[in-house]
């Protein structure tokens, strides 16, 4: 977010700590699923002006490990305080992504709030999928390009509808990457994103995916899976390269992740996927050298535009 340019920073920078606060909620296992819902209703009460009644998230603090999410639920009023202070229309925004956002955190928990590790719970569809990946992520997309449409360059002439179409896909590839390289971590969470229906149709079921020994045969799936993915983050490369060339800290917020997510498809093509003794993940350093290229080839448009091909072009 540093990056970013300092007229949509503060809203991108706010969005993030309100979306962090009702993940903290969700993740803190150790309190009932029903009090988990209750306050992440309470809170998006506060969030969407619905409600003046403050809020005392006590009973969740002492259940978090990192310091830093005790710190956002004991200090979620100053967050809300923040929000009280951004224009209407900036709000407007906020309020949109945060309620969809809210929304998919609470079919998550409807789902899997009652499994743990000997029970697993599994979607359904590819329809389910990509609904969640649309309710955590690509609205995430959506609110990015309003915001930054009328904060950066809303003079400029630009295909709008392709904008937000791609800035939705681009959310959604992201977080479709996370799902693919965490699947051993929620299948042992009791957690399975990759849908019954698509499995069965493999001859597989959700508990086989528990066995690292299943991964010859969940392969083609899962190829498929990545394939999806990867065609999501083209959408986002396609989205980034359609920014106006005078927003080059916009350009770049949006290239890292993308060619980040490129990156660990390619980790991921080459890994037994069901190895939980294994977690994909790139390194720092690799992190530093994708944005120290991207920053040089910004004055190269031909260099620049051929990074998302050659990672994926690696990844395959």
């Amino acid at each position: 977010m540093r990056i970013l340019p300092r007229a949509v920073r503060p809203q991108v920078g706010l969005a993030y700590l309100l979306a962090r606060t009702t993940d903290t909620i969700t993740d803190s296992e150790l309190v009932p699923m029903e009090s988990r819902l209750g306050a992440l209703a309470d809170f998006r009460g506060r969030i969407m002006g619905k409600s003046s009644a403050a809020l005392n998230f006590a009973s969740l603090a002492p259940s978090q490990e990192s310091e830093a999410e005790r710190a956002l639920l004991e200090r979620c009023e100053e967050t809300l305080r923040v929000l009280a202070g951004f224009a209407e229309e900036d709000r407007r925004l906020i309020r949109q992504v945060l309620n969809t956002i809210i929304s998919g955190q609470e079919l998550d928990l409807k789902r899997f709030g009652a499994a743990h590790s000997p029970n697993l719970a599994a979607l359904e569809t590819d329809a389910e999928l990509d609904d969640y990946t649309w309710r955590v992520a690509g609205c995430v997309g959506e609110f990015w390009t309003r915001l930054c449409r009328a904060r950066l360059f809303p003079r400029a002439r630009a295909d709008d509808p392709a904008l937000l179409r791609d800035g939705i896909r681009f959310g959604k590839g992201l977080q479709l990457v996370n799902i693919l390289r965490d699947l051993p971590a929620d299948l042992g969470k009791g957690r399975c994103y990759i849908p019954r229906q698509s499995l069965k149709a493999a001859g597989l079921t959700p508990e086989d995916l528990r066995s690292a020994a299943s991964e010859p045969r969940f392969r083609p799936l899962y190829q498929t899976w990545l394939g999806r993915a990867g065609g999501h983050l083209q959408a986002g490369w396609d989205y980034t390269n359609a920014l106006p060339p005078g927003q080059p800290r916009l350009r770049l917020a949006c290239a890292w992740p993308i060619l980040i997510g490129a990156r660990t498809l390619r980790r991921l093509r080459g890994e037994n996927v069901l190895d939980a003794t294994r977690r994909v993940k790139i390194s720092r350093g690799e992190v530093r050298a994708l944005v120290a290229r991207s920053i040089l080839l910004l004055a190269w448009p031909s260099g620049w535009k051929a990074q998302f091909s050659r990672e994926m072009s690696l990844s395959k």
